[in-house]
């Protein structure tokens, strides 16, 4: 079997703090919530999203 690729699915902005998730219907970034609260960050951050991070989007089954 191949390697599959694969989407991230939540994303941290490293400066504010502003959480987003991926809906699949909508096929958008939208907010967060926790505890029914938005996790906007602040609005005026350029954000930077942790693409360094730990995500690894290769899929391999065969490892």
């Amino acid at each position: 079997m191949s390697a599959q690729v694969r989407k991230p699915t939540a994303r941290l902005c490293e400066q504010c703090g502003r959480a987003e998730v991926w809906d699949e219907d909508l096929e958008a970034w939208q907010l967060a919530r926790e505890d029914g609260v938005k996790q906007v960050g602040n609005p005026h951050c350029i954000h930077e999203w942790d693409i360094n991070g730990t995500f690894n989007p290769v899929d391999n089954p065969d490892s």
